[in-house]
């Protein structure tokens, strides 16, 4: 298992968005499709990702994930996709309010490279993820 896709600063980054929320994921999406370098696909709970997933049509280079979902919450979808040979090697930022030191703890603890807290600047959300992946922003360090 990785933490970082492979480099991808002059090819399309697949990104999966997964909220429950759809004006947040309307915003996510708009405010990544501003860097052309970005493909993005969304869903709004962790089971319309996995089953987006499991087609393994499009299999994202990087999952945006929120905490607090309805049935399954962002960690959960996190521990599901590791434990998936195709969804392994998936790059996870959580994008949450949830920002204390026990919740970046738990987002570590499943593998995730990076945290974004909400409410995010839509401006700046494509350069923030490309920064995480560069390791630019180590949200998650102790």
């Amino acid at each position: 298992m990785t933490n970082t896709p492979p480099d991808h600063s002059s090819s399309i980054l697949r990104i999966l968005c997964v909220d429950d929320e759809p004006d947040i994921r309307a915003v996510l999406e708009l405010a990544l499709k501003m860097d052309p370098l970005m493909e993005v696909r969304s869903a709004g709970s962790a089971e319309e990702a996995l089953a987006l997933l499991n087609q393994r049509e499009w299999i994202p280079d990087l999952a945006l994930l929120d905490m607090m979902m309805p049935e399954m919450n962002g960690c959960q979808l996190a521990n599901a996709m590791r434990a998936s040979d195709h969804m392994a090697d998936i790059a996870i930022i959580f994008v949450s309010a949830n920002d204390q030191p026990s919740d970046l703890a738990k987002y570590r603890a499943v593998g995730a490279m990076g945290f974004i807290r909400k409410p995010f600047d839509p401006l700046n959300m494509a350069r923030h993820v490309r920064d995480h992946l560069t390791g630019a922003i180590t949200s998650l360090s102790e």
